[in-house]
């Protein structure tokens, strides 16, 4: 019990902390700024909650952001926001079904599949862009990151629909229910009856939406369409699951404990900023926090088993 309100003590703790250490911290500007900062790894997390349920992993949401903002950026130069906006999606969501059906199809590990796309797709948004940025957009795209409706950031608004979509998703239709099935046991899911391979492949292609919705607000908070934007985010998004109490072994995850874990690293890095720590360490407290969080899943479920 204790363990499973630990992301929520450790949030509380660490807002109380950078409370104290930083007069910055609870202004108005900055925890609007957190907010805005956060939206794309939370939403990223929404879709990786998904996957990791199911039994998978995606390492290539970096790379899928990047092409998405990019294309949705390049959409724009010529056509209306809203033409731009659903160009973004849709090519997040074909690159999430690609991964998908690769993973299905071809029979391979999630983990090599989505490796080898993490180069294909940052490649490919290279070579449409030639390298350089996507420049030229309308400035009303602006208004996706960085407007605010009803006094909160509209981004806000965004990430509150994207969470309440997937949490009705992972609790109330049958591709959730599957999905923790698959990922508790995919053999007697298959048994079972359960489609694997189709609700594995939905899976994915819902991972890729939410990632093209972040990829969008990532371009309109940048107001450039960057070949080279989300280098790292895959690994921000899977710590924020596995500290929300997602387990690498599937079959386990909830919405709210991935929107702590998330807003958790979100909290350290603007907190990181504020007291004037070196950027590079917050790659190193990643990756401490992620083996950390599997170190503890791992000694619970070894803990459950002997006292069973």
């Amino acid at each position: 019990m204790i363990q499973r309100l630990l992301p929520f003590l450790t949030l509380v703790a660490l807002f109380f902390i950078l409370s104290i250490t930083s007069p910055s911290f609870l202004t108005a500007t900055n925890l609007a700024s957190v907010a805005r900062q956060t939206a794309v790894i939370n939403i990223m997390a929404l879709g990786m909650t998904v996957v990791i349920i199911s039994g998978g992993i995606d390492l290539s949401v970096g790379s899928i952001l990047a092409i998405a903002g990019l294309l949705g950026a390049m959409s724009m130069q010529t056509h209306a926001v809203a033409v731009g906006l659903i160009a973004g999606i849709l090519a997040g969501t074909a690159c999430g079904l690609a991964n998908g059906l690769m993973i299905t199809t071809l029979r391979i590990n999630p983990f090599i599949v989505t490796l080898g796309t993490m180069g294909i797709y940052r490649g490919l948004a290279l070579i449409v862009s030639k390298g350089l940025p996507v420049q030229g957009v309308p400035d009303s795209f602006s208004f996706l990151a960085e407007g605010s409706l009803l006094g909160v950031p509209f981004v806000l608004w965004i990430l509150l629909i994207s969470a309440v979509a997937t949490h009705i998703i992972l609790q109330h239709t049958r591709l959730g229910r599957y999905a923790f099935s698959i990922g508790s046991n995919p053999e007697a899911a298959f048994y079972a009856g359960v489609p694997v391979r189709f609700h594995t492949t939905a899976v994915y292609a819902l991972a890729g939406l939410l990632t093209g919705v972040a990829g969008m607000i990532e371009a309109s908070r940048l107001m450039t369409g960057q070949p080279t934007s989300g280098q790292g985010y895959e690994l921000t998004a899977i710590a924020a699951v596995v500290i929300g109490g997602g387990s690498l072994r599937g079959g386990e995850g909830s919405v709210v404990g991935t929107l702590v874990g998330a807003f958790i690293m979100g909290l350290l890095a603007n907190g990181s900023d504020l007291l004037g720590v070196n950027p590079y360490w917050q790659q190193v407290l990643i990756g401490a926090v992620i083996i950390v969080a599997v170190a503890l899943d791992e000694w619970r479920k070894r803990r459950t088993v002997s006292m069973s």
